[in-house]
């Protein structure tokens, strides 16, 4: 008896596999570009996680000998002005992007989650104080503030995703409060209501997990900018410091000087930033597709 409900549970989770596969292929079919971001994003975090199998050298060891090395032979991309390894230092500095962005993506959709679940579900006095402050943090553009925040807290890591996660704040809790305005009047927050169930367990057991669809949308959208600011406020000296290898830094400290000299040096980091962007894009129009019917074309 025991065997036959095991096989008979291995039958349903190759079932639920195919149909995942089968699902997926479908999707990956009617959403090609959609399709080519993904592989983008997921080849950006295999060669960030395993950042030490793609390449021997160490990004921040220098060798004078090797300084301005052309891309070819031991240096495949070739190697900057200190003799740092432009591939070591690419790879590696896709961790740093990716942990910029999905950190301060993360940290800014979690605080905008809440600020306007709460917002939009309690309504009165506290969505009218919320909204107005949201509308002075969307006066700046997210450039902007991130450089607000960048000079204030000063340049590291954790700051850098500090200044980039707050200007992300306003934009989740304004889709999240719309978002909510049209959940509370659905007739389950009524029937919850009626049973006696308390105001705060309905807002974040029956309305909060319906936010989950424009929430993930509106996450995937903000990575790309999340990504394209670290490398901005990097590119100004506000970003992440040195040792650390970031694309924007790199940018900076070859862009004035050996831009005629030495190209590759400003090539390779822009065409990092440019594909990784480009890929988060073209994965948020697709997931905003799949999930909202009415941009479907």
């Amino acid at each position: 008896m025991a065997t036959v409900d095991h096989q008979a549970e291995l039958n349903r989770a190759g079932a639920n596999i195919n149909s995942s596969w089968t699902r997926f292929t479908y999707y990956a079919r009617r959403y090609p570009l959609g399709a080519a971001g993904l592989l983008i994003v997921i080849a950006f975090v295999v060669i960030a996680i395993f950042a030490p199998l793609f390449t021997s050298f160490d990004p921040t060891s220098t060798n004078p000998r090797t300084s301005l090395a052309k891309p070819g032979g031991e240096h495949l991309l070739g190697a900057d002005f200190m003799g740092r390894d432009m591939w070591a230092r690419i790879v590696y500095g896709a961790r740093i992007s990716l942990i910029v962005g999905i950190g301060s993506t993360v940290v800014g959709c979690f605080f905008g989650v809440i600020i306007g679940l709460l917002s939009g579900y309690y309504g009165g006095w506290l969505d009218l104080i919320t909204q107005r402050f949201i509308d002075i943090m969307q006066a700046l553009p997210l450039l902007v503030m991130a450089l607000l925040m960048a000079a204030s807290l000063g340049p590291s890591l954790s700051n850098t995703i500090i200044a980039i996660s707050i200007p992300i704040v306003p934009h989740v809790a304004r889709v999240i409060r719309s978002n909510v305005l049209a959940l509370r009047e659905m007739p389950y927050v009524e029937a919850a209501k009626a049973v006696g169930m308390s105001e705060t367990k309905i807002a974040f057991r029956h309305v909060l997990p319906n936010t989950i669809a424009p929430l993930i949308v509106l996450g995937t959208a903000q990575l790309g900018s999340a990504i394209l600011t670290e490398a901005s406020l990097s590119f100004l000296g506000l970003g992440v410091p040195e040792p650390h290898p970031s694309w924007g830094r790199m940018l900076s400290e070859s862009a004035a000087e050996y831009v005629r000299t030495a190209p590759w040096l400003v090539i390779f980091p822009g065409l990092a930033i440019s594909l990784v962007v480009f890929g988060t894009n073209l994965l948020g129009d697709a997931v905003r597709d799949i999930l909202d019917p009415r941009q479907r074309s």
